[in-house]
């Protein structure tokens, strides 16, 4: 059962910045682009790669997210050797079980199943991001360069490299330093949370670090400094393609609006490179006779009577007569009635906006706008407002403001 490389993919976060949308579902599995979720991205990138083991570390609101990846058929990881394998955190014998306690963690408690595979190559993905990655690209530059840790990186701006990880760099591309989130940075090669590690030395630095009682147990703050002050041999990879951490309702929102922008980047028609999904099967959308849709993504099952613009529908969405949708997501399920308003927002799963209600506005320029979010399920009142911004996980009675 020897394999080259495993994949294990962080998959157990809670997506506090999402908010309403992650009430009841881990951040990997929130809907994107119409139909597909966010794990879709790096379990595509993995099977594209040639990586046929993956271990999904799930942790908070696994539910959804278990029954979403079955047994992996989708991604052509429905395999007897190797394929997708759902790993929670668990209790062994003889001692207390605990939640996985940060990244460094979540791979320490599941060296059994890597030993199984006994891998030369341990790649970590982190679950919640977009982007198409060559993962086995990165493979051979970290056997080329003989790293113990490989870490992929990508090159932002002076001001935005203050909200990350940054790697300061040899000119070959060496790193001699790492800084999380520096007030003054050195550097701007982002850290992408992407990592190719030679197993023999991370499994050492895992046990080690889980020694440690004074540790937060992560990659960035404890594993990849240890590897460092130890002398460990680490490089950086640079990536120039599209990426985006979806971990905000704005990245999320901007993500869904990059898909309608021929020149973000992100090609979902490159059938070199396909992302796939377990998607529903519906019927082909309907458009009615006063329904007009313009510059919009809109999935199977979607009945549109009213006006979609610059919009992404997700499947089984109803839009009904003189409604109107500008710069907006609908996911599975949700229904906007008559002369209900949508504008710059996103309205999660089976939500229900009622006839003439306002959810959200055009920007203002102000200190109090932004994208409006109501959460799975949620029933906006006939005639009520919901103001930009604001964060919607219970029911707004009709004609009242939220």
């Amino acid at each position: 059962m020897k394999k080259e490389v495993v994949a294990m993919l962080l998959a157990g976060g809670q997506g506090s910045r999402l908010y309403a949308l992650t009430s009841n579902v881990a951040k990997p599995a929130v809907p994107f682009g119409g139909k597909y979720r966010i794990i879709d991205f790096p379990l595509s990138n993995c099977v594209n790669s040639g990586i046929d083991t993956v271990g999904v570390l799930t942790q908070y609101r696994p539910l959804e997210l278990n029954s979403y990846l079955g047994n992996g058929q989708p991604w052509d990881l429905d395999r007897s050797d190797g394929g997708v394998h759902i790993l929670p955190p668990y209790q062994r014998e003889g001692e207390v079980g605990t939640w996985y306690k940060g990244t460094a963690n979540a791979i320490y408690q599941n060296i059994g199943f890597l030993d199984l595979y006994d891998p030369e190559y341990v790649v970590v993905l982190s679950g919640d991001h977009i982007y198409k990655m060559d993962y086995s690209e990165m493979v051979s530059f970290h056997k080329k360069s003989g790293a113990a840790c490989t870490i992929s990186v990508l090159e932002v701006t002076m001001e935005e490299a203050k909200r990350f990880g940054i790697l300061n760099v040899e000119a070959d591309d060496k790193v001699y330093e790492f800084e999380e989130k520096p007030p003054q940075p050195k550097s701007n090669l982002a850290s992408m949370g992407i990592y190719v590690f030679t197993w023999s030395k991370l499994r050492k630095y895992l046990i080690d670090d889980e020694a440690d009682s004074s540790s937060s147990n992560d990659f960035g703050k404890n594993i990849i400094p240890n590897m460092l002050n130890a002398g460990e041999k680490l490089m950086a990879y640079r990536f120039s393609g599209y990426w985006k951490d979806v971990g905000t309702i704005d990245s999320l929102w901007d993500a869904n609006m990059d898909l309608l922008s021929r020149n973000s980047g992100l090609d979902m028609y490159d059938d070199s490179w396909p992302i796939y999904a377990r998607t529903p099967i519906k019927p082909p959308h309907v458009t009615g006779p006063d329904g007009v849709i313009s510059h919009s993504l809109v999935t199977g099952g979607s009945q549109v009577d009213g006006s979609v613009a610059n919009s992404v529908l997700f499947n089984s969405v109803t839009v009904e007569q003189g409604a109107d949708i500008q710069y907006s997501i609908l996911m599975p399920g949700a229904t906007v009635k008559a002369g209900a308003k949508v504008y710059y927002s996103i309205v999660a799963e089976n939500a229900t906006i009622e006839a003439g209600a306002a959810v959200g506005s055009a920007p203002d320029g102000s200190e109090d706008w932004g994208i409006a979010v109501v959460a799975s399920g949620v029933n906006i009142g006939a005639g009520a407002t919901v103001s930009p911004k604001a964060m919607i996980r219970e029911d707004v009675k009709g004609g009242e403001r939220a």
